[in-house]
């Protein structure tokens, strides 16, 4: 047993340098003072108190960096995560904020639990029933739903709980009148500083600024008197020890968004994580161990106070670029915000809490893609009907339908295009022994008597049908000179059973209209299916051959009607 592959921190740690250290030191930093914003705002928006945001990144943040494969992996809150997280608490119905802690601390448990058994399972490769338009259209709803549930933050205007768009979009147009001009006006601030601050300086942490310009202000001009909602007290200290819920009832209903937390979370986490690999290539990363680092880490913000984490895209984007060369850089911006829970939390006692929803409005305004849907709706409106048909059910029906909806309409889109294989007629180039799609060259030799078909696909059951009903109609255009099939297998990669029975079927139906059949280019594996269900004996190991141009010479020498009449026991046997 390898125990790096277990402890990925052993492949890095031995062969640690300064030159390193520096990087990371500069990149944890960094990470560290947006974490800090950060944090505070999405528990906010996961319904909890801003003090658990900090806590979350802690813990975690120090798991993942002994666990984790990837090396600049930034792990945290996130916008995504974080709503639904408070679609699936609010859910229960919670009667207090201890239990309504609970219920989180609960959620991030099971998230643990899932993502570390798909990870010790090897279930890794689930994620890719998330196609990148499900994907896609699902973060642009969940984006919106996001940017609206911080509406009643930056107006300071009453609106339910809901993550259905028009719910929110008809309580906002109720209840406008009602703005708080005020704290929409330092909410506008905050998201002028941190949309445009970096125009003043590329590595300004514009987060951080927007909360000392919203602290400075309350604390200045006296702004909470006046109605301007703030944080209030935040505790000091490290994160204590909790404990999640072990009601089966509990896990029954927090379960679906829990799994939806899940693969969304590693879906995103992944995703960010591959991206940087290819910019460093000097490590690998490995899907299955990524899962139990999440797991791991989410079991830390269960049992530390937290609520669930994954990787994040833009402080992953930002570790990286600040010089991040190991997952010390995490360990740095946790020390970091261990200091903060110690010495610093008075500060934001008057940070408003329209400035925490800046922040949310900011991160997630980049989530909203309008350039893909108009790709795709160029290059392939298959993938744009899906995009669009998550984006709406999500936008419309809630968080967890739109991402079940979306998993399910990439799953259809697979079964459909594998039971629909391209096959393609094939005519030889003039002068060659190269054969190609007569749809798409001009002027290749087309033998009156002989169609040569290539099926790009595997023969079973789910496409036997198509393949079929295909070949007949071929067939049935040349019908009238047609004396030969041959059918090349090079693109087939399988055969199963009910592919290899109507394989027979059709060779026999054929020899019965007076058609010989010649098999080309077979793969080893698909060879042995064929000799296993005695297909071999049936086309004839004659009638095998190892490529077109063989077959089709064959063809030219060989009377077809003789070979019929030598097939014609086997036929008559077989039937």
């Amino acid at each position: 047993m390898n125990i790096k592959s277990y402890l990925p921190i052993l492949e890095w740690l031995p062969k640690y340098e300064k030159t390193q250290f520096r990087g990371d030191l500069s990149a944890g930093i960094t990470v560290g003072i947006m974490l800090i914003p950060q944090g505070m705002a999405y528990a906010m928006l996961a319904g909890l108190e801003p003090i658990h945001g900090l806590y979350a990144v802690t813990i975690p943040l120090i798991l993942y960096a002994v666990f984790g494969t990837s090396r600049q992996l930034a792990v945290g809150p996130v916008a995504m995560v974080s709503l639904l997280t408070a679609a699936g608490i609010g859910s229960l119905n919670p009667e207090s904020p201890d239990q309504y802690l609970l219920y989180a601390l609960t959620l991030a448990f099971l998230v643990g639990l899932i993502q570390f058994g798909m990870g010790a399972l090897k279930l890794g490769f689930v994620v890719n029933f998330l196609s990148h338009p499900v994907i896609n259209g699902f973060t642009s709803a969940a984006a919106i739903i996001i940017g609206l549930s911080q509406i009643k933050h930056l107006f300071r205007i009453n609106l339910p709980n809901s993550e259905h768009a028009q719910e929110m979009l008809f309580a906002i147009f109720q209840n406008i009148q009602n703005i708080h001009w005020l704290t929409f006006a330092i909410g506008v601030g905050g998201i002028l500083i941190i949309k445009y601050g970096k125009k003043i300086h590329p590595s300004l942490p514009t987060p951080l600024v927007a909360v000392v310009f919203g602290i400075v202000l309350v604390w200045g001009f006296d702004l909470s008197s006046q109605g301007v909602r703030i944080v209030g007290e935040v505790p000091s200290g490290l994160p204590t020890w909790s404990v999640p819920s072990f009601d089966f009832g509990v896990w029954g209903t927090l379960l679906p968004i829990a799994l939806t937390i899940s693969l969304v979370g590693f879906a995103e986490s992944f995703a960010v994580a591959k991206t940087i690999q290819s910019k460093h290539k000097n490590y690998k990363l490995d899907s299955n161990q990524e899962l139990i680092a999440l797991g791991i880490s989410n079991f830390g913000a269960a049992f530390f106070r937290g609520f669930p984490v994954t990787g994040g895209f833009s402080r992953t984007a930002v570790n990286n670029q600040s010089g991040a060369k190991t997952t010390m850089a995490s360990v740095i911006s946790a020390v970091l915000i261990v200091l903060t829970l110690l010495f610093f939390t008075a500060p934001f006692y008057n940070l408003p809490s329209a400035i925490l929803a800046a922040v949310v409005l900011v991160a997630v305004s980049g989530l909203i893609d309008f350039k893909e849907p108009l790709n795709l709706w160029k290059k392939d409106k298959s993938d744009f009907a899906m995009l669009i048909a998550t984006f709406l059910v999500t936008l419309t029906l809630g968080i967890e339908t739109g991402i079940i909806t979306g998993m399910v309409l990439s799953l259809v889109m697979v079964i459909y295009r594998a039971s629909r294989p391209h096959m393609a007629q094939l005519g030889r180039v003039p002068g060659t022994n190269v054969f190609r799609n007569i749809k798409r060259f001009n002027n290749l030799e087309v033998k009156e008597d002989v169609l040569m078909v290539r099926i790009d696909g595997p023969i079973y059951f789910a496409n036997v049908k198509f393949i079929k009903d295909k070949m007949d109609s071929w067939v049935d255009e040349k019908r009238e000179t047609l004396r030969t099939v041959i059918l090349n297998m090079e693109s087939v990669p399988s055969v199963d059973s009910t592919g290899a029975h109507e394989l027979q079927e059709w060779i026999l139906s054929w020899r019965a209209l007076g058609i010989d059949v010649c098999i080309t280019a077979t793969k080893g594996p698909v060879r042995d299916v064929l000799n296993r269900w005695n297909l071999i004996e049936c086309v004839g190991a004659d009638h095998m051959f190892i490529d077109d141009q063989t077959a089709l010479e064959y063809v030219e020498e060989n009377l077809t009607s003789d070979i019929l009449e030598r097939f014609k026991p086997y036929a008559t046997q077989s039937n």
